[in-house]
């Protein structure tokens, strides 16, 4: 095993990632709340009372303060429904109910406008915005949405959307034979290849999110680069339809090593189509991506 496949791999097992895992799928108050059930229910109300206090769920906000926290739980109430489309978002009551400053507020209030999930006008206040208007490449939403009401859509979308991205991306850095990239490579293959004859999921993904990003990074294209926080979040999100990604098996790991040997051959359409062969969805789950077609 190389020095780098046993810092990370040991790295994986000290330091929580951050990266989900099924049994996270309940951990939003709206996981399972039947839509019509929110309806016409007032938005504080309708909230699990824990959300009263933002400090409280340190497992959802990650370390990111009293600003994150408060940025994730009104993004998730949004993007669940819980805070519907045009509805006013009054910063003193917001202050009030989750117990912190107007200042914090008004921060966050900020950040979500950003991420087109509120507006803010002079003598009409804050609303929520509707989901035409929001920035479904976002991060923070993807994963919102993919832990919500929305979580089949979400994971479909992504699903399809990587399988647009990456089969491309994995062509054009056939063209760019760097060595230092290659040998990377070849080390993250190596990585999830230990981790999983020892079980460790955890390390394999991060080996896995390693090596499409170094792919992505790789080909050369600054707009493709640009989207691989969309690879990243799909990347973390678990559970719904997998593919060949999402379950560490022998036959993923052999698709990996096809396409570094593809990438150290300058074989651009190899390493498309072991790409495409990828991220196709298993054959034990319903379909979201074609299977390759056959020449």
């Amino acid at each position: 095993m190389s020095t780098l496949a046993h810092t990370m791999m040991t790295a994986a097992r000290s330091v929580d990632s951050g990266l989900t895992s099924p049994g996270e799928l309940d951990r939003y108050p709206f996981a399972e709340a039947p839509v019509g059930d929110r309806v016409g229910a007032p938005a504080w109300e309708a909230a699990e009372p824990e959300l009263g206090r933002v400090g409280r769920r340190a497992a959802g906000s990650r370390g990111r303060g009293l600003h994150g926290q408060l940025v994730q739980q009104l993004g998730q109430m949004i993007v669940s429904g819980d805070l519907g489309a045009d509805r006013p978002l009054v910063p003193e009551e917001i202050g009030q109910r989750f117990e912190v400053s107007r200042t914090v507020v008004r921060e966050s209030l900020r950040v979500l406008e950003a991420k087109g999930l509120v507006s803010a006008r002079p003598n009409v206040g804050t609303r929520v915005r509707p989901v035409s208007d929001w920035n479904l490449l976002d991060p923070d939403i993807i994963e919102w949405r993919a832990f919500g009401p929305q979580r089949d859509d979400q994971r479909r979308e992504l699903n399809e959307l990587r399988w647009t991205i990456e089969p491309l991306a994995a062509r054009l850095a056939a063209g760019h034979g760097r060595e230092d990239v290659q040998q990377r490579l070849t080390d993250m293959v190596e990585i999830m290849n230990h981790a999983m004859a020892q079980g460790d999921a955890l390390t394999f993904a991060r080996a896995d999110a390693e090596f499409h990003s170094l792919l992505i990074q790789v080909a050369g294209n600054r707009m493709l680069e640009h989207l691989f926080g969309i690879v990243s979040a799909a990347l973390q999100v678990s559970g719904g339809p997998v593919t060949g990604c999402d379950r560490p098996n022998e036959v993923s790991l052999a698709h990996h090593a096809r396409i570094v040997d593809a990438l150290a051959a300058g074989d651009g359409a190899a390493a498309e189509t072991t790409m495409r062969q990828l991220l196709t969805v298993l054959p034990e789950v319903e379909r979201v991506v074609p299977a390759p077609r056959e020449h």
